[in-house]
């Protein structure tokens, strides 16, 4: 069976057009009428606030996609053409590609090759889909994204890679002080490939109105879609801590009426999904860290066990036979990757297959790799014998946590979040931890809001008594 005969069972997925030409140049022609608007209109004193053109065709195209409200990460070595039609079936409505490195992607045919091949973006396969590049030179962006045209619904920049690696390039989160390159980047897309919507992901700063001020630049510069994820640069690996969904909800509420707002962070359960949109006001959640770890995490039609944590045997088999029909040798060379943050939990009991797994390399037929894919399937086989299965077969819901969610306790056979310990802390408490941070930085926020509103307010009480003695003076001379 091919791909496309088995993602049609599979991808609930409406087939989009490969050439988005009707939409597109309807925008286009929304945007030249405000652009026109704006430039001859005359000024009045009870007119509305003119929404930004590209506001506006954010929200033609968000519409145009459905309204997706979960989205798959761009994720390096980890959002491949096989991850996103696996979880595209749990669940997710619009999906990234991984980050691609744009001088490469325009300079080295094999690497353009390697990274987005003929099945990538294939309507009715791989959509909707948005590329997303890293870059620091607005004329290697522009041409990056002229070869994705007509073949992607968007292209993003990736302005939040917060690893040393982005440093090293001088991209993602460490362009955030360079607010002129930023705009740049955006604008030139925007100029110059304008039938490809550009958007931008984004980190925050601790201070919030300096973060404000930079999701605006961005939405000024011209992007469609901002997403933002809730942690600062310097929160990675053991470092990671929790999203301050307080301060991304504060950015919803203070961009333009209109803006396709994504939040990204903190989604370790299906039900934390509906949560974000609720708590932060968003029009869509996105998740990397959760979906890696369980597609499932998107699953909300309904509450099987199936969907929202799948068994480990299951879910590797339905990915074994999508990875293997994928052209190219990119969902092939992550499947091991996959596989071992996956069934993480599943694998600390059975690690004979972990370290057959780790002797896969790049080379191994996929006949070797169904090896280990059969070998999973015996080991859950075996677990189902047991009489005490059903009892024991059950996803525990505890007690409502000061982060606002519920852990679950999920048998080790599915498909489930994992804490990871730092410096041998367990990762709940350290979770717990991190939260009193975020709840510490924003009670110093709201202190020094609280504070300029004071001074704000005495400054006018000042002014306004001034007023009244600069009067008084004046019928006194009069």
């Amino acid at each position: 069976m091919s791909l496309q005969e088995n993602n049609a069972k599979i991808v609930e997925v409406p087939p989009l057009q490969p050439n988005q030409s009707p939409i597109q140049n309807q925008a286009l022609e929304q945007q030249q009428k405000q652009d026109n608007e704006l430039t001859t209109s005359t000024p009045s004193t009870n007119s509305t606030t003119t929404i930004p053109p590209n506001i506006t065709l954010g929200r033609q195209l968000y519409t145009s996609l459905s309204s997706p409200k979960k989205i798959l990460a761009p994720m390096v070595d980890a959002s491949e053409l096989a991850w996103r039609i696996i979880s595209r079936k749990y669940g997710a409505e619009l999906a990234y590609t991984p980050m691609i490195h744009s001088r490469l992607f325009t300079s080295d045919q094999k690497y353009r090759d390697q990274h987005f091949g003929p099945q990538d973006g294939q309507p009715g396969l791989d959509r909707p889909l948005i590329v997303q590049f890293c870059a620091n030179d607005p004329e290697v962006l522009v041409k990056a994204a002229r070869y994705v045209a007509g073949r992607c619904d968007a292209v993003d920049i990736n302005l939040g890679c917060p690893q040393g690696i982005a440093r090293k390039g001088h991209y993602g989160a460490f362009l955030m002080d360079e607010w002129e390159l930023v705009g740049k980047l955006i604008r030139a897309v925007r100029d110059h490939v304008p039938e490809v919507p550009i958007t931008a992901k984004i980190r925050v700063f601790d201070d919030w109105e300096k973060s404000l001020k930079y999701a605006r630049m961005c939405l000024d510069s011209g992007a469609q879609f901002l997403c933002v994820h809730g942690r600062t640069r310097e929160m990675k690996g053991q470092k990671t801590g929790f999203a301050n969904w307080k301060l991304v909800r504060y950015l919803r509420e203070n961009l333009p009426e209109g803006t396709v707002f994504i939040s990204n962070g903190n989604i370790l359960y299906p039900d934390d999904v509906q949560r974000c949109l609720t708590e932060v006001g968003c029009d869509a959640v996105m998740s990397a860290e959760g979906n890696l770890c369980n597609p499932g995490v998107f699953w909300d039609k309904t509450d099987d066990v199936e969907k929202q944590f799948p068994r480990v045997d299951v879910f590797t088999r339905e990915y074994f036979e999508i990875a293997k029909v994928c052209e190219g040798g990119e969902s092939k060379r992550c499947f091991k990757g996959h596989l071992f943050k996956a069934l993480k939990t599943f694998f600390e009991q059975f690690g004979d297959i972990r370290k057959n797994l780790g002797k896969i390399n790049r080379n191994a037929t996929w006949g070797e790799i169904e090896k280990i894919v059969i070998r999973i399937e015996e080991a859950v086989k075996e677990l189902y014998q047991k009489d005490d299965i059903k009892q024991l077969d059950v996803v525990k819901v505890g007690e409502l946590e000061e982060w606002g969610g519920r852990y679950r306790e999920v048998p080790f056979w599915r498909l489930q979040p994992f804490f990871r310990k730092v410096d041998g802390v367990d990762g709940k408490d350290v979770i717990k931890a991190a939260m009193k941070d975020v709840k510490e930085k924003n009670l110093a926020q709201e202190q020094e809001k609280e504070g300029r509103n004071e001074e704000e307010i005495a400054g006018g009480k000042r002014k306004a008594d001034d007023d009244v003695e600069e009067g008084a003076a004046k019928k006194v001379a009069v």
